[in-house]
């Protein structure tokens, strides 16, 4: 389900200072429930899936095409020039560089930027676009916890505007609904393997 910018921005997250000439997309509640331990049981699923897999075709379709155009327009290739593009890690203060950064993706094509017990930070930065991936585990208010996805984006230029202005309304009606509907098949059958062992 689809919060407020005020259900992220209302809590003390430390992404807050590292983001602040980013522009917060979208903020969803993911559907995860579990106890104060299993933030990172939460981490390692996102880390680990794929949502260009969905059960949506129509998702699997945009994503295919977007890999696709992004390939044939180099837009993940890395700069000709070789010089590298600022990173969020640039930014991280003395604590949380020495904190882990949490886990390598298997297959998306973002980096781990830091991970505390409630909170993980990653981000993807192409020709496009450097987002930022914020997963925090928040309670619920019936003694449990969930997860809670904040995304962030800082366009490169006036390609990456138009292509963030492009991808808006897929991004909410075709891609995170699937997205959704994943995660939580995921974490129900990670939970139920976790409960008989």
């Amino acid at each position: 389900m689809r919060l407020p910018d005020t259900a992220h921005t209302g809590r003390p997250w430390r992404i807050h200072a590292l983001v602040p000439d980013f522009r917060l997309e979208d903020v969803w509640t993911l559907p995860t429930p579990g106890g104060p331990a299993d933030f990172p049981r939460l981490v390692r699923q996102m880390s680990t899936g794929e949502p260009a897999q969905s059960d949506s075709r129509l998702a699997r379709a945009l994503w295919a095409i977007r890999w696709r155009v992004g390939a044939l327009l180099g837009w993940d290739d890395v700069d000709g020039d070789g010089a590298e593009r600022p990173t969020l890690r640039d930014r991280l203060p003395p604590d949380l560089r020495a904190a882990p950064p949490g886990p390598a993706f298997d297959r998306a094509p973002f980096t781990s930027v830091y991970q505390l017990e409630d909170e993980w930070a990653a981000e993807v930065v192409n020709r496009t676009v450097h987002g930022v991936m914020h997963i925090g585990w928040v309670p619920d208010g019936t003694g449990g916890h969930r997860g809670q996805m904040a995304v962030y984006s800082k366009p490169d230029g006036r390609l990456g505007s138009a292509y963030m202005t492009a991808i808006r309304p897929f991004r909410h009606t075709i891609v995170y609904p699937p997205l959704m509907r994943q995660i939580e098949r995921e974490w129900r059958t990670a939970t139920a393997v976790h409960a008989r062992a």
